[in-house]
């Protein structure tokens, strides 16, 4: 029998209880067919200068004494999201970076011009996190900067002067402006929005304004041949508005785009949007419903694409996705804080198992937002940070950054509330450049496990995995119980012969090794 490790072909079967038919997961990669790869980029974070996010989030401030910190930086932060391995990260926005002007974040702190923020509780920021501070954290973190330029209230000169500012390796006006604020060599920044919801917040322009605008800021970006290699990215649609995406694959030579976005949230209504912890199995269901129509989303917006480009030149970049609840009891309404359960957890797991399964179109993603904001990845409470579920969710998942994906066809049981059914299991796999495997596997189903049997196409040597579940959906942490919930060895997966059998729990996550 050949090792596991060398199979170009495997067959996962899940069988549910007996009070169940039999549903069937089919993973093949058979000779001949395109080595697809994960990429890394799509397990990207966003920091927004929203609420306590970048202050009070990622920076404490340098004179701050009580929370250790490098140039003001929370260290807890660096540690927890290294672990993670974020490939990327986007700043300063969102919506505020369509107010936000450069120039005014460099150079001495304390001449520093203010700036108000209209988009998210109104409140006065002094701009003492900047470019230099933003960049450096990115190069202590270990992550690739992705900056979102200002085209709603910007002209194209600041970004140009930007581009030139943190890239230019020669003498120039800019480059010698950087040599004054501290830093001699350039950042080298790789990733570069132009705009954001130009629909909205950035402009509310129609997409074919919107379309001549980015040829002319994507214009004096580079030279004639990008030889600097930007990866610059569209302001894309929302959510389903097909059109928009029409428009800017009809409009935009694909020479001067690297990406189109797309922003898609997880939400119930957005005029009552509900509670984050305090929530009925029908909201749940609600939210679950609105995070797995991400698969028709990108299938549709896939489709548009693949008619201007069949080679799959341009990715599609889902830059903004998560949950969103009202915020928590009195807190600013304008900070976006929430808290993280379970529901979250599902949210994440369920997501990502579609950007794998769209891996050859989608290659960039940014989960909304790291901190205190919105689905974070870390809260923060003066010296207290926690992890919450979506945080492990990402960091168990982690193992598919850069891995061959595993086609996968799944015929699954469904996780019914009344009258609408959803189906109970999400699941994806990929094999990393040792030939181990990994399978996700997510039960939404808030109640009943299921009994998993994965038939292999040869023997595995070993399985091995992690779980993340807790007794119900609401469970979260807290600041006074940070690890209430948290991945653990899962002993529910057992080896026999040619068979893997799982028990997996209600509303869990579980990532399997073999090898």
């Amino acid at each position: 029998m050949k090792k596991y490790v060398a199979l170009l072909c495997f067959v996962v079967l899940i069988a549910f209880n007996t009070s169940y038919s039999q549903s069937e997961v089919k993973l093949n990669l058979q000779p001949g067919t395109p080595q697809l790869t994960i990429s890394k980029h799509i397990y990207g974070n966003f920091a927004e200068h929203l609420g306590h996010c970048v202050y009070g989030g990622f920076y404490v401030g340098e004179s701050n004494t009580k929370i250790p910190n490098r140039n003001g930086v929370r260290l807890d932060v660096v540690e927890a999201l290294k672990k993670l391995k974020i490939p990327n990260l986007r700043w300063p926005g969102g919506c505020f970076a369509d107010t936000y002007h450069w120039k005014d974040g460099i150079g001495p702190k304390d001449k520093r011009p203010a700036i108000v923020n209209r988009w998210w509780g109104g409140v006065t920021e002094d701009n003492s996190f900047g470019t230099h501070d933003f960049l450096n954290m990115c190069e202590l973190i270990g992550t690739e900067p992705y900056l979102a330029a200002n085209v709603g209230s910007g002209t194209v000169e600041e970004l140009t002067d930007w581009v030139q500012y943190v890239n230019f390796d020669g003498v120039s006006p800019m480059s010698k402006l950087r040599t004054e604020n501290g830093r001699e060599k350039p950042w080298r920044v790789k990733f570069w929005g132009v705009g954001n919801e130009a629909w909205g917040c950035g402009g509310n322009m129609k997409p074919e304004h919107y379309a001549n605008i980015y040829r002319q800021y994507s214009t004096f970006m580079a030279d004639w041949s990008n030889s600097d290699r930007l990866f610059r990215i569209a302001s894309g649609a929302n959510s389903s508005d097909y059109n928009w995406t029409e428009v800017l694959m009809r409009d935009i030579p694909q020479h001067m785009m690297s990406g189109v976005a797309l922003h898609h949230y997880s939400v119930i209504k957005w005029e009552n949007k509900g509670s984050a912890t305090n929530f009925s199995e029908d909201q749940y269901f609600a939210t679950m419903k609105s995070a797995l129509f991400m698969d028709e989303l990108i299938t549709k917006h896939s489709a548009i694409m693949d008619k201007y480009d069949p080679q799959k030149k341009i990715a599609l970049v889902v830059d903004e996705w998560g949950g969103w609840y009202d915020v928590e009891p009195g807190t600013n309404p304008g900070f976006l804080y929430q808290q993280n359960t379970m529901r979250d957890a599902m949210i994440a797991g369920t997501t990502l198992n579609i950007f794998h399964k769209h891996c050859e179109r989608v290659r960039m993603a940014n989960l909304a937002q790291t901190i205190n904001v919105l689905q974070a990845v870390i809260l923060t409470n003066e010296e207290k940070m926690i992890l919450t579920p979506t945080y492990h969710v990402l960091e168990m998942y982690n193992v598919h950054q850069d891995a061959t994906l595993l086609p996968l066809e799944l015929k699954s049981t469904d996780y019914t509330v009344g009258t609408e059914k959803l189906p109970a299991i999400s699941a994806s796999a990929s094999k990393d450049k040792n030939g181990v495997v990994h399978i996700s596997l997510v039960n939404i189903d808030p109640k009943k496990a299921q009994d998993v049997t994965v038939t292999l196409d040869g023997k595995a040597a070993s399985v091995t995995g992690r779980i993340l579940a807790s007794a119900t959906m609401t469970d979260h942490n807290t600041f006074e119980n940070p690890d209430k919930i948290k991945p653990v060895v899962f002993k529910g997966a057992q080896l026999k012969g040619n068979n893997l059998q799982v028990k997996l729990p209600a509303c869990s996550v579980v990532v399997l090794e073999l090898k």
